[in-house]
């Protein structure tokens, strides 16, 4: 019977998907890499909390790795590094390959910006000599989440002469923070009858920004007049102003080990900076020049939609192809078609204690590994592009091949949601994609969860591809 069970054992593990935790396939020498690369990546996500800022890291990055500028008609060849920047909210870089451009390039594409509170065009006010500004959300967030934590404020004004002033307030131990307010539960009576969706409407995400007044008795809204008198001391603005600004309001929190055993961390962002960041370094991290040419991309407007002239239902990453095969006298239709790409994006990991929300045989879990999503959409796989078995054997393959521990997941159960990613638009385009990318707990809330393990194989993954 001994010798039976053996048999079967061993025949089940030959035939039969085994799931085991990633820790326990990883030696120790790749857990050491694994956690010092996740100090840089902590200290990204406390410097770039906002797409502009994340362009900026990026840009900086690439030109001490000598990239340079990318010119349409530009001569180029076998290890030469190109970038382009869109309208300073998105970014492409490229490093040429050994092979013709024609027989295609490999694309890494990821989305730089967060659910967040966006400033209004009009938002200051004064209400009971207290001072607010007005938000609009941004993306899809549960708004009860984004009262009574500490906000900081990012973005740029531009004021009525054209010149630009950078805003980066709440990130400095010695800065100011700011707080969307909440009942105490004691007057909350009515407020806890309304539906989850409505216990802070959005109209109610107005953010605390002072309290004391201008000392003159001949003005009205006196706090107000002394917060834009504090503004236009520090920035050189008025009121009108506001009108021509990004100001994006996100958690003043620090990026943290989470865990006794620091195994995870806790951060505002991670979708979907992690997959930004790690298919960035991977890309940069390329010592030697890849066979094909590898292209990153790092989006805008994703958690709106990818509309607008930054995110990827626009033209600008197909035209940068173009441009590039023209570079070398080809057809940039040509190279699209023959080219690869994974969308760098997050998925759900599996929370034990909301189980019923997934399918667990195709959840994916945190220390797992990267997760290869064949495709996102919502119940009928509404709005995805749905990779081909083909080149889901590829991505397979390539992630076997290098020792990179991966797993598969579903955004959720068929009838309850899902969500969509940039695959299908860069999939539009003629281009074999599929998502792959990190686990993330508590996904859209101010401070979200992602293993270690997870964003080092998700890197390992995307030098595989993009060193090919």
């Amino acid at each position: 019977m001994e010798k039976e069970k053996s048999a079967a054992k061993l025949l089940q593990e030959k035939l039969c998907v085994q799931r085991k935790n990633g820790v326990l396939r990883t030696s120790e020498e790749d857990m050491k890499l694994c956690d010092e690369y996740c100090e840089g990546y902590k200290s990204f996500m406390d410097t770039a909390k906002i797409e502009r800022e994340a362009v900026e890291f990026a840009e900086a990055a690439a030109v001490k790795a000598g990239y340079k500028p990318f010119e349409k008609n530009m001569s180029l060849k076998a290890g030469d590094k190109v970038y382009y920047v869109n309208r300073k909210k998105a970014v492409i870089l490229a490093y040429i390959g050994k092979e013709p451009v024609l027989q295609g390039v490999h694309i890494a594409a990821a989305h730089i910006d967060s659910p967040r509170l966006d400033l209004k065009q009009n938002p200051l006010y004064e209400n009971d000599e207290t001072a607010y500004f007005k938000t609009h959300y941004y993306g899809g967030i549960k708004k009860y989440q984004w009262g009574t934590i500490p906000l900081a404020l990012h973005g740029v004004i531009v004021k009525a002469d054209g010149t630009a002033v950078r805003v980066s307030i709440g990130e400095d131990e010695s800065d100011p923070v700011f707080c969307v307010t909440d009942l105490l539960p004691h007057l909350a009576q009515e407020q806890m009858k309304r539906s989850a969706g409505e216990i802070l409407k959005g109209e109610e995400l107005n953010i605390l920004i002072g309290s004391r007044p201008f000392r003159d008795d001949d003005v009205s809204e006196k706090v107000k007049l002394n917060i834009m008198s504090l503004l236009n001391e520090k920035y050189g603005i008025t009121e009108s102003d506001f009108v021509s600004a990004e100001l994006e309001a996100v958690p003043a929190l620090k990026a943290r080990d989470i865990g006794f055993d620091r195994s995870m961390i806790g951060a505002y962002g991670h979708d979907d900076k992690v997959c930004a960041y790690t298919a960035l370094t991977a890309l940069l991290d390329c010592k030697e020049i890849p066979q094909k040419t590898a292209v990153v991309v790092l989006t805008d407007k994703e958690e709106t939609g990818s509309d607008g002239n930054t995110g990827l239902r626009s033209s600008y990453l197909k035209y940068f192809i173009h441009d590039l095969a023209e570079c070398f006298g080809m057809d940039g239709r040509t190279v699209l078609s023959r080219s690869e790409c994974l969308s760098a994006d997050v998925n759900a990991a599996f929370d034990p204690t909301f189980p019923d929300v997934v399918e667990r045989r195709n959840a994916a879990f945190i220390n797992y590994g990267v997760v290869v999503t064949k495709f996102t959409g919502s119940r009928g796989k509404s709005g995805t592009s749905d990779a081909s078995a083909e080149f889901v054997g590829r991505v397979r393959k390539l992630m076997d091949d290098n020792n990179v521990v991966w797993q598969t997941g579903e955004l959720g159960k068929v009838d309850l949601g899902g969500g969509g990613t940039v695959a299908a638009y860069i999939a539009n385009l003629n281009v074999d994609t599929i998502d792959v990318g990190v686990p993330v707990l508590c996904m859209h809330a101010p401070y979200e969860i992602v293993s270690k393990l997870d964003v080092y194989m998700t890197y390992k993954a995307f030098v595989s591809f993009l060193s090919e």
